[in-house]
């Protein structure tokens, strides 16, 4: 599908490490840096995500030529940029992280600029588009007259959705989706002359609905989704799935950017809606906008003959063993392009005990990550009967996250974790118990690769069926 983006980009920075110290200057953490992380944000973020998904994609935008427009141009590969007259310097956000923990955000060249030129090129990727997605960050592109006349004229033929800025323009009329958060819709609407202790959601919605003269306006409210409105329609709330999120950078953009591709291919407007939303749910479970940026530079140790890799990230990837995608392996790639071996684990780990600890910190210490793969619900079900899980796959996940030698969790739906195996492809696979790691049934499928599986020993007296009995004796 051919889509165009029309916006302003941003470079978004994350600067990632450790801090077990304070500064002797100042009562403040030294961060010792592991990585830095950097990709394309604003309508950057959108193209990025929308190649990504194999789609041909042209970016209508402004770039500067700066360093920052340099490293925005190598995060845009795959995408036709068409760029009007330079803005510089580059808008660039960096987020300084200890873990997965935002420490603080540097904001630069995030003042207002020139409004650049438009080029015939750039109107034309509009005209001969299948679908549009308008990110306007409020830095000018949606504000030109020849792109907003564009703009008007292509919305008569495709669908052109619209996510709106509260510095940014005013959508044109006839777009099919504007897309606020509830905070700017309530913002929209106190500034329209609605009283904001009375207006909700719905209310600040049917508000933009008629200020806008959009088609409908889906109005998103972060975990617990979006509600959708459109002319003569009653509004539908659309829930989002329950997903554990380390960084929610990047919801809005996905969800823009699915809505345009589902609406593109034909769905009506509410299952188009109802499946952005849970492309937005997965983008974020996979780890978000973090998880599509280049790892750009690194911190070595010094110790030892060879450095080993600096592994901080910790996130959930919920994997449909139907459509694995390439960034739900982006742990276990950025440790193997260091040198670095890989360890995966699997189970159902419905209630957590000394034998999981023991084995899953066994596991860990023969390589440089530990990568676990999780049973979902359904999936336990199916192995274990209708009384289990005892335990959602949410909390499970949560508390194998909690623990220090975890470093990934991946959830599969299926009976067994071939799936997930497959795209992970560690150098290790370990499990616990009694038996020879040769007639481990994923023995031959490691060997693929050269990988190769491990037992660690079984520890008796500890299990998850025992732990349940004797809690029902306690209850």
């Amino acid at each position: 599908m051919r889509i165009t983006v029309v916006g302003d980009v941003l470079l978004d920075v994350d600067i990632n490490g450790t801090a077990t110290r304070l500064s002797p200057d100042a009562p403040v953490p030294v961060v010792d840096v592991a990585d830095i992380r950097r990709r394309a944000g604003g309508a950057g973020l959108v193209a990025t995500v929308l190649a990504h998904d194999g789609h041909d994609v042209a970016l209508v935008t402004a770039l500067g030529n700066d360093d920052g427009a340099s490293h925005l141009r190598r995060a845009l590969t795959g995408v036709s940029v068409l760029a009007g007259a330079p803005l510089a310097p580059t808008p660039t956000k960096t987020r300084v992280r200890i873990g997965t923990h935002p420490m603080v955000r540097f904001d630069e060249g995030c003042a207002p600029a020139p409004v650049p030129a438009c080029t015939e090129e750039m109107l034309h990727a509009i005209a001969s588009a299948d679908a549009i997605v308008v990110a306007d960050y409020g830095r000018g592109i949606a504000a030109i007259a020849e792109i907003r006349s564009a703009l008007t004229d292509a919305a008569k033929c495709v669908p052109v959705v619209w996510d709106p800025h509260p510095a940014g323009s005013q959508p044109v009329e006839g777009v099919a989706v504007v897309t606020p958060n509830l905070a700017e819709a309530l913002a929209s609407a106190k500034a329209g002359g609605l009283d904001p202790s009375r207006t909700g959601a719905e209310e600040a919605g049917q508000h933009l609905l008629q200020k806008w003269g959009s088609g409908a306006v889906l109005v998103t409210k972060g975990e617990e989704g979006a509600l959708l409105l459109a002319a003569g329609d009653a509004a539908q709330g659309i829930p989002a799935p329950r997903t554990i999120v380390s960084d929610p950078c990047g919801a809005g953009d996905r969800l823009a950017a699915s809505l345009a591709v589902h609406l593109g291919l034909g769905l009506g407007l509410g299952q188009a809606a109802t499946k952005a939303v849970e492309d937005a749910s997965a983008f974020l479970a996979a780890g978000g906008a973090a998880s599509l940026a280049a790892v750009t530079e690194a911190a070595a140790s010094t110790s030892g003959n060879q450095a080993s890799p600096v592994v901080e990230l910790k996130g959930l990837e919920v994997v449909d063993p139907g459509d694995l995608h390439p960034d739900g392996v982006q742990l276990a790639r950025a440790v193997r392009s260091r040198g670095g071996t890989v360890v995966a684990t699997g189970g159902c780990f419905d209630l957590l005990h000394a034998g999981h600890a023991r084995t899953l910190a066994a596991a860990r210490s023969m390589g440089d990550c530990l990568i676990v793969c999780l049973n979902s619900d359904e999936s336990v079900r199916r192995l274990k009967g209708a009384h289990r899980p005892i335990v959602s796959v949410e909390d499970r996940a949560e508390l194998l996250l909690a623990l220090e030698c975890v470093d990934a969790v991946v959830v599969f739906g299926e009976d067994t974790p071939e799936a997930c195996l497959s795209e992970i492809r560690p150098d290790i696979w370990v499990k616990g118990g009694d038996y020879t790691p040769e007639v481990l049934p994923e023995a031959r499928l490691l060997a693929d690769w050269g990988g190769r599986c491990v037992t660690v020993p079984f520890h008796p007296a500890r299990s998850t069926s025992g732990l349940a009995a004797a809690l029902a004796k306690v209850s």
